[in-house]
């Protein structure tokens, strides 16, 4: 999807691996469509109504995890060029002969299949209950996320369409897998221009010539190494209008520009050039042989009273005239490869497409509203239902899961002065359990209370009956796909019910600046009265009672020589002779005893 020839991996060396915590009360646009297409291409199994499953977990994800807040984005209606597109890439991929395909008529579009139609409604009726905002592009949802991010409405878009930066995105997240260890890929517009060198207009062309998903093909024996050295040798303000020039038919006028900008060129030497100076066959170096065997040359290092040094294998001069013919000789193979591309391009029909170049340069904008971006609170109740009908989940397993999303919103609400202090209407911030790091980020584990008389059903453990994905045999790779949140547990003590969750320090410390200011005391506390118990080592102190010994010690303490017997020992060891001044003994390494006697000597 986006510009074809692998052009995510002439990206990817630019691209920035960041950990979860980059998205942190950041606005982001969604491609929903992305959702959608990977959960169909890499979910394997019987599973009901995956999109959704998905959907859901991914975005209370967004809002617990990654903290950031997410704008969903969905295609609108698609163009006459990438619905033929679509029918192309189809019938490529069902081993049927394009050529015998007939045209499409011009200006008509075709939508996606019912299928698809059915899961983007079902995910946007999803959404609208969790309270997340969701706009309608009127073509690509590309191209409103990347306009929404160059419009500073959003801080980045994730999306796999490498089409997002040609239409003017300024950052774009890839591969990104919530409850994996591994950053994921996030390629700033910034890095591709110092990096490669190329701007907006040059990657327009690249996926004109190599193909995009308005048009496949492209141009017909360029690659995207050779598009990539095309267009890097011309300057972003001018590879567009080059482009008409040659698709006009006439090579010939970029071999005209190609002559104007070589003899633009200033010349090291403005005198006409002359022909390349004789060299000697023996060294290598300009001038004769018969006057280096007497004398050396001055490129040569030999002494003035020895002739010059025999030339090794593959040496080549590096003399000024040499240097000049060399830059002649690369000159002229680039404008005959230069001019070469020119034919390729100029025979191909139509080239470029106006109407692809338009659209990605947004003449036209991709959303009539007035950009009013606000995030609400779910909608519990209608949820419920949402959800019990569609996945068959038990009331308790969705208020259980959603409740992550539903603490990071009321800790956002009560940093904001808000008067509402009972999380869901029924849980009371009670303290901060300990610090937990995941994924290399620091997280505080709130505890909130409940009175055990007011417990009800509306948060508790799904039964094993409610997972029934694990029943139908789910795969691996589904389970990190699906995003699914770990479960909570619910601790009943002292008449109270206890809930853990896992928050962000920063959002916490704005909430409940007082809490976290006595859990810091504490714990500063308990580590100041550990510190005055623990006993102060010297070299010659010998170790307390009941504190375990160092191996050396151990063994010197506790090694009881062998007792002498007549013959062998009953576990077989061998007759030790006594040594009055126990010298022998001690010499002899104890290695050499079998097994069962080193254990005697160590442990009798």
């Amino acid at each position: 999807m986006g510009v074809g020839g692998n052009f995510w991996d002439l990206l990817k060396p630019y691209a920035r691996a960041e950990n979860f915590d980059f998205l942190r009360n950041k606005r982001v646009a969604v491609d929903l469509s992305y959702w959608i297409v990977q959960q169909e291409t890499a979910l394997k199994g019987n599973i009901r109504n995956p999109h959704i499953r998905l959907t859901f977990f991914r975005t209370i994800n967004l809002f617990s995890k990654f903290g950031a807040f997410p704008v969903f984005v969905t295609d609108g209606t698609a163009s006459p060029l990438k619905s033929q597109a679509r029918i192309a890439r189809f019938f490529r991929a069902s081993g049927i002969d394009l050529s015998s395909l007939p045209a499409a008529d011009e200006g008509i579009s075709i939508e996606r299949n019912k299928a698809f139609q059915k899961c983007e409604k079902e995910c946007v009726e999803l959404l609208e209950l969790l309270g997340v905002p969701v706009l309608k592009a009127e073509g690509e949802a590309e191209a409103l996320c990347a306009q929404l991010n160059r419009e500073g409405l959003v801080d980045a878009c994730i999306t796999s369409d490498s089409d997002a930066l040609l239409f003017g995105a300024n950052c774009v997240i890839k591969n990104m897998q919530p409850n994996s260890n591994e950053p994921f890929e996030c390629y700033h517009m910034s890095d591709i221009e110092s990096g490669l060198g190329l701007r907006r207009n040059q990657l327009i062309a690249i996926s004109l010539l190599v193909g995009n998903d308005h048009n496949l093909t492209g141009v017909p024996g360029i690659g995207l190494e050779t598009a990539y050295r095309f267009v890097k040798s011309v300057s972003d303000d001018e590879i567009l209008y080059r482009l008409r020039k040659i698709g006009g038919g006439d090579p010939q006028v970029f071999q005209r520009d190609v002559n104007l900008e070589s003899s633009s060129v200033p010349s090291s030497d403005e005198s006409p050039r002359k022909t390349k100076a004789r060299h000697c066959s023996f060294c290598g170096h300009p001038g004769s042989k018969k006057a280096h065997l007497k004398f050396a040359c001055q490129y040569c290092s030999s002494t003035a009273n020895e002739g010059c040094i025999q030339k090794p294998l593959g040496f080549k001069c590096n003399c000024s005239s040499c240097d000049l013919d060399n830059k002649e000789k690369e000159q002229k193979r680039n404008e005959n490869w230069k001019i070469k591309v020119c034919k390729m391009i100029a025979s191909e029909q139509n080239f470029p497409n106006n109407e692809i170049t338009e659209m990605y340069l947004n003449k036209q904008q991709q959303y009539d509203g007035d950009y009013h971006l606000s995030w609400g609170s779910p909608k519990m109740d209608m949820l419920v239902d949402y959800l019990a009908y569609y996945q068959h989940w038990e009331p308790s397993y969705i208020r259980q899961r959603m409740l992550p999303m539903l603490s990071t919103i009321f800790l956002r609400d009560v940093a904001s002065n808000s008067k509402d202090q009972l999380l869901c209407g029924q849980y009371e911030f009670d303290s901060i359990q300990r610090v937990k790091t995941r994924f290399g980020h620091q997280l505080y584990v709130i505890n909130w209370k409940k009175p055990t008389r007011e417990t009800s059903s509306e948060i508790c453990i799904p039964s094993e009956d409610h997972d029934t994905e694990q029943e139908l045999g789910i795969a691996d790779e589904s389970t990190d796909l699906l995003d699914e949140p770990e479960a909570l547990q619910i601790h009943i003590k002292d008449g109270c019910s206890f809930l853990s969750t896992e928050e962000d320090m920063v959002l916490v410390q704005n909430a409940f600046p007082e809490k976290v200011s006595q859990f810091l005391r504490n714990k500063e506390l308990k580590a100041s009265k550990s510190r005055r118990k623990r006993p102060v080592k010297t070299e010659n102190s010998e170790s307390p009672k009941g504190v375990q010994l160092s191996i050396t010690n151990f063994y010197r303490s506790s090694k009881v020589p062998c007792h002498e017997k007549p013959g062998e020992g009953e576990a077989g060891c061998p007759k030790i002779s006594k040594d009055t001044s126990g010298e022998k003994r001690d010499k002899e390494p104890i290695r050499n005893y079998s097994k069962s006697a080193r254990r005697k000597l160590l442990f009798d």
